[in-house]
């Protein structure tokens, strides 16, 4: 196997503490008969190895003499079980001890105990899936909200891997007419009608565009809609946060630059995750530190889709005066909402700011008008609705290749247009293709592989 995986027999605990039932796994050519070592059947009609694909067994996991538990194996047989080889399914109940002992068994047996992702790993390997449909398993588990479900769910199903089967299979097609051509340049013939390639790569360059595009909503979708809490020291910008997350996340005092640094965390509002970030105060300082937070404040600015500008009611005017000019001239292309905190102690009055945005009346402390925000919230992120059907990237490594793609795409419209020769363009064709190939791990390599499944846990 690649990445350094043998054809070893693996196992591993598949369910996470906290449960009743806990679930073990074991993949490999010798599965079944490494299974059948340590497990007796309650009714004696035959051993595992004797079962047929797809049966489930009661019985006990024994040791020497000794009963561990009384559990249901399952049997699945290559290559029609998740990873395409030899698979058994222990279900025990949950103890750690319990599930230990049942590993410590297997491993005795002669299986070893798998990698993060290996099982995964090893459905890729064996053709069960291709590589976006396996990290599509990871986005499943990961998933917070209903909306990455059915994205992640329509990848892992293939949707993603259809659309960009059929944007290969056309340029494939076409390539080989141009490099035909190539076979044949001393006769000056053409095979590949250049308007029907014009045509074909400015239909396949808009498709392309689209799912990079998507990349936006999806990683939104994906990681949390980013919003940078911002304004000067001591306005609530910590007890706002913690009202939202609904937890002491940061720390909240009269002190003016206590928030040196970002604080961020997630919460889901009416389906859509926000990532939310309290930000360093914005005031003069001669500390270094807190210069550096502010610093940072900025930086957050500018990587935030909408701004939350909380101002000091009692304060309202000279806050506004001081920072409109550093805080508008950075949120031209983003959603800015004005909050105007300790809205319980003093309302101000009607400003020509409050015309241009947004903006609402509230008090951190006592959670008043917190409901309203979060719709204001839910508005502003403008997050489409997502089906299943919808094919929207959330993969950064797809983004990156499909980016690569599309300029490799948009060089063949270009070579068409001045009218290159036919080995520069098929080596342009050549080269989206192989972007393409990238993201479903038709050409990868075993850097790619390990870095990928990593991330997985043990057990899937």
């Amino acid at each position: 196997m690649m990445n350094g995986f043998s054809d070893d027999t693996i196992c591993a605990i598949a369910t996470a503490q906290g449960g009743a039932i806990g679930l073990v796994r074991v993949s490999g050519d010798k599965a079944i008969e490494f299974a059948d070592k340590l497990f007796v059947p309650i009714k004696q009609n035959g051993s595992l190895c004797e079962r047929p694909s797809y049966s489930l067994t009661f019985g006990h996991i024994v040791d020497g003499g000794e009963t561990v538990d009384d559990v249901l194996v399952s049997v699945f047989r290559a290559p029609h079980s998740y990873t395409g080889e030899n698979s058994v399914e222990i279900s025990c109940h949950a103890s750690p001890y319990i599930l230990q002992r049942v590993m410590q068994l297997l491993i005795r047996a002669g299986c070893r105990s798998a990698s993060p992702g290996e099982f995964t790993q090893r459905a890729f390997l064996n053709g069960k899936m291709d590589l976006s449909q396996a990290e599509a398993v990871a986005d499943l588990i990961a998933s917070t909200s209903a909306a990455t479900h059915r994205l992640a769910m329509n990848q892992m199903r293939g949707g993603f891997s259809k659309e960009l089967a059929e944007l290969r299979r056309q340029l494939l097609d076409f390539t080989s007419l141009v490099e035909l051509e190539l076979d044949f340049s001393e006769e000056d013939v053409e095979f590949a009608d250049r308007a029907r390639l014009m045509q074909l790569a400015t239909r396949i360059e808009a498709v392309i565009a689209r799912l990079a595009d998507s990349f936006n909503v999806g990683n939104a979708i994906k990681q949390g809609v980013p919003v940078a809490i911002v304004g000067e020291t001591n306005v609530g910008k910590s007890t706002l946060l913690n009202v939202l997350l609904n937890e002491e996340k940061a720390i909240v005092s009269e002190i003016h630059g206590t928030t040196r640094d970002v604080v961020e965390d997630t919460v889901n509002i009416e389906g859509v995750m926000f990532r939310f970030i309290d930000t360093a105060g914005i005031r003069e300082t001669t500390d270094t530190i807190e210069t550096l937070g502010i610093e940072r404040t900025f930086g957050k600015i500018a990587h935030a889709d909408i701004i939350l500008w909380m101002i000091d009611s009692k304060e309202a005017a000279p806050q506004i005066k001081r920072l409109a000019p550093q805080i508008i001239s950075r949120t031209k292309d983003k959603q800015l909402i004005l909050i105007f905190n300790k809205a319980d102690l003093l309302i101000p009055p009607t400003m020509e700011i409050t015309e241009q945005y947004p903006h609402i009346f509230l008090s951190a402390k006592q959670r008043t008008h917190i409901d309203e925000l979060k719709r204001m919230l839910v508005e502003a992120a403008r997050l489409p609705e997502v089906t299943q059907n919808d094919v929207i990237v959330t993969n950064v490594r797809h983004y990156e290749a499909l980016s690569r793609a599309l300029e490799a795409i948009r060089r063949v419209r270009e070579g068409l247009e001045t009218g290159i020769s036919g080995d520069l363009l098929a080596q342009d064709i050549r080269e989206c293709i192989f972007h393409l190939s990238e993201i479903v791990g038709e050409v990868t390599t075993d850097q790619v592989l390990h870095h990928i499944f990593e991330k997985f846990c043990i057990g899937k």
